[in-house]
């Protein structure tokens, strides 16, 4: 019985992280189909907009061109975040449980991107920041979500 349920949570460990890896790419191929590179639709005028570019760079714009570098260390890093998962995944813990899902999918999301491209596609303009995307997203909730965890839950859990 155990092995069902511990199954049934990898599988919607899975699930969870490929809805997080088709919201990605779904909305990086909807803005590649109806946008330009470079076109930026105004949602709420001078405060957010839908811009379209292809960022050779990693996060926040930084490390231009290094392609090869970061295709290997999001590898890398997915596979970090696999084998944690395979021991977190299985504990009741539903905040370990969501941010893996969120920081995994995010992750594949981008370098299903460096790798098709050498480039990521980033769109959510907010004016004030630089412009990103739903798997920089989903990366940094689940970290924060991790980090929350960490301070306040893990504590608690190792007391029991």
């Amino acid at each position: 019985m155990s092995k069902l349920i511990n199954k049934g949570r990898v599988m919607k460990f899975v699930g969870w992280t490929i809805l997080v890896i088709l919201l990605d790419q779904g909305s990086k191929f909807f803005i590649q189909q109806k946008m330009k590179i470079g076109e930026s639709i105004p949602i709420i005028k001078g405060v957010f907009h839908i811009t379209y570019i292809e960022n050779p760079r990693t996060a926040f714009g930084i490390f231009q061109y290094r392609t090869i570098f970061f295709v290997i260390a999001i590898l890398i890093s997915v596979i970090l975040i696999i084998l944690i998962s395979r021991k977190m995944v299985f504990k009741k813990d539903s905040l370990v449980y969501i941010s893996l899902t969120l920081i995994l999918g995010g992750a594949i999301g981008n370098l299903i991107d460096r790798v098709r491209t050498g480039r990521v596609i980033d769109f959510l303009d907010f004016r004030i920041w630089p412009i990103f995307n739903f798997a920089d997203i989903a990366i940094v909730c689940g970290m924060l979500i991790l980090v929350v965890y960490f301070l306040f839950y893990a504590k608690e859990e190792n007391k029991e």
